[in-house]
């Protein structure tokens, strides 16, 4: 049965324009040198399952507050029992929102297929080359299976989003630039900044992140390679 390690009951960040509540899944097949969600990786016992049902009498008190459930991790997909949760979530009434890092193609043709997800964002690592990939995620991995995933999210079925946590010494301006051209998804190319404070390779503490100012400048200019 799939475990739920966090939930956070209102959030105004983890779904663009909307308020919502955050359910944590444990594990990840992926291991970003700034991951900052790392003890969901290798240690989710050391934190307790919370029942779907609290969850869900937690949701019905804010029922009038929130907009939907965001399901983030760890990484949602390796869960052969996703399907279940979001089914259970949307039956109580909510929008569903998935982070996903798209590396299970087959699981979100599956959910998109089942019209129960209102809402993906997927986190892009790097530009689309195996090499980069590799520095970011820290193991080797199918870019074809991204690319895949990216395919899916661009046919528009529900709305998405493509995020990039930029990293100084892991992305430069034309790295960024690059991504942007290869998504071509204009505003739906979002950047958001790495947090140095408890990252999974402990040498990226010392990493100064970007100048938020600079930092939308840059989006800015993503945005529109075409």
């Amino acid at each position: 049965m799939l475990e739920i390690k966090g939930f956070l009951e209102i959030s105004f960040l983890d779904w663009p324009g909307k308020l919502c509540s955050v359910i944590f899944l444990p594990y990840c097949n992926f291991r970003c040198h700034y991951c900052h969600n790392h003890p969901l990786l290798f240690n989710p016992e050391r934190f307790p399952s919370i029942p779907l049902e609290t969850i869900l009498n937690r949701l019905n008190s804010y029922r009038d507050w929130i907009d939907g459930v965001c399901i983030t991790g760890g990484e949602p997909t390796i869960h052969k029992d996703l399907p279940w949760l979001i089914k259970e979530i949307k039956q109580n009434g909510y929008s569903v929102k998935l982070d996903t890092n798209g590396s299970n193609p087959q699981m979100l043709e599956k959910l998109i297929a089942s019209e129960e997800i209102d809402f993906i964002s997927m986190d892009i690592k790097a530009p689309l080359d195996p090499i980069s990939y590799y520095r970011t995620i820290g193991v080797q991995f199918d870019l074809k299976l991204i690319l895949r995933s990216i395919q899916i999210i661009k046919r528009g079925k529900i709305d998405f989003q493509f995020r990039m946590t930029v990293v100084p010494g892991l992305h430069n301006k034309e790295d960024i630039k690059t991504l942007g051209h290869q998504l071509n998804v204009g505003n739906r190319f979002i950047l958001q900044s790495f947090n140095p404070e408890n990252p999974l390779n402990p040498s990226f503490k010392s990493i100064l992140p970007y100048d938020q100012k600079m930092l939308k400048e840059i989006e800015r200019i993503a945005q529109e390679m075409i």
